[in-house]
């Protein structure tokens, strides 16, 4: 099974490289960084970098996509290459996935019209402009698309996906050879559980 990992310029680094952690893990699956033409893509610190070994036009029809997010995704709700290769990797393949604010790539490709999905919190009821229901869970599953909340659901959202493709006992072992096991030191990481002040400060950082 063939993935093509959308990377970008100015991509959230954990938003594609949790789910290739787990997804690298299925037997036979066939994983691909893929971006407007090959070489490296610099994540939204600036500090790392992913290599595209492929440019779109040499995977054109993917098994699984999966589009990450990050500030570089702003441009991508524009950029008609980046959105006709989604359209038609979109219509051929078994699952179309995103993390975070990838989820407004798909909807802006329409891949999301008419479905349920999430996005990061702060950007999720833009989720709207494309024709998609917002939902405030983890990871939202609508037919073939998945789609994860912000960044760290990424890792739930693959898990979620392999257990789809080959079955829970396997997903349930990428679980714990990755030893996935959250126990956060801190209970606020979903603004419904976090003081208003520090989900205010969020937002205006984060733009939404």
């Amino acid at each position: 099974m063939r993935f093509a990992f959308l990377i970008f310029d100015k991509l959230t680094a954990l938003d594609a490289i949790g789910p290739y952690e787990v997804l690298s893990r299925l037997p036979g699956a066939e994983l691909s960084f893929v971006a407007a033409e090959r070489g490296p893509q610099r994540t939204d610190t600036g500090a790392l970098a992913l290599t595209a070994d492929l440019a779109l036009a040499e995977l054109p029809a993917p098994e699984v996509v999966l589009v990450p997010g990050g500030e570089g995704t702003r441009p991508l709700l524009a950029d008609d290459a980046v959105l006709d290769w989604l359209r038609a990797a979109h219509e051929t393949s078994t699952w179309t996935t995103s993390v975070c604010t990838g989820s407004l790539v798909l909807g802006a490709a329409g891949a999301l019209e008419g479905r349920r999905a999430t996005s990061h919190w702060a950007y999720r009821e833009r989720l709207h402009e494309f024709g998609a229901e917002p939902v405030a869970e983890r990871v939202v599953v609508d037919g073939k698309v998945v789609t994860a909340a912000g960044v760290s659901a990424g890792i739930d959202m693959a898990l979620a996906l392999a257990a789809e493709i080959s079955g829970p006992e396997v997903a349930q072992a990428i679980q714990l050879a990755i030893e996935y096991d959250p126990a956060p030191p801190f209970d606020t990481g979903s603004p419904e559980r976090a003081p208003d002040a520090l989900v205010e400060l969020v937002r205006g950082r984060e733009g939404g």
